[in-house]
C-alpha cells in the first residue's frame, strides 16, 4: 500500500493507539520516521521505539512503545496532543526567529533543519531554521 505522506501516517498511528490505550504501535520503517521517534522519546512522549524485521524479507517495521502514567484503571498517556504541520501540498518553513513555541513551552515542534532532525528548542540554540514537521504535547 502506498502513503501519500508517511510522517502523517505515523503520527496517526501514534494518536490512535494512545486513545484506545494500546501498548505498542507498529508502522513501516524509514529513517526518519525512525529520527522522530528518537526525539519523542528523548523528549519524554514514548517508552521507547525500535527497527524489526517485517513479515517480508527486506522489509523492516518500527515498533513504538506508548508511555502511560498510572496503573490499570488510572493510567493515562503522557502524549495528549500530535499534530502535522507541514504536509506534501503545503509546506511549512521557518526562520530561526520564528520557530514557534508550543503551549508556552510545555510541548515541542520538531523541525527538519539542514543539520537534521531536531527540536525546535535545539533549532533555537544552533541558529537553525526549517521545516516544522510537527508539534507535540
Amino acid at each position: 500500500m502506498s502513503v501519500t505522506d508517511p510522517i502523517a501516517d505515523m503520527l496517526t498511528r501514534i494518536r490512535n493507539g494512545v486513545s484506545i490505550g494500546q501498548p505498542f504501535v507498529a508502522m513501516p520503517h524509514s529513517n526518519l520516521k525512525a529520527e522522530i521517534a528518537k526525539i519523542l522519546k528523548e523528549e519524554g512522549y514514548i517508552e521507547s521505539y525500535e527497527v524489526a524485521d517485517g513479515e517480508t524479507p527486506g522489509q523492516k517495521v518500527l515498533r513504538v512503545k506508548i508511555k502511560y502514567i498510572g496503573e490499570r484503571r488510572e493510567r493515562k498517556p503522557v502524549l495528549s496532543g500530535i499534530v502535522r504541520v507541514s504536509r506534501p501540498g503545503r509546506r511549512v518553513y521557518t526562520k530561526k526567529q520564528d520557530i514557534p513555541w508550543v503551549l508556552a513551552g510545555m510541548g515541542v515542534a520538531i523541525l527538519s533543519t539542514p543539520k537534521g532532525i531536531m527540536t525546535g528548542q535545539r533549532a533555537r540554540q544552533l541558529g537553525v531554521g526549517g521545516e516544522i514537521l510537527c508539534k507535540v504535547w
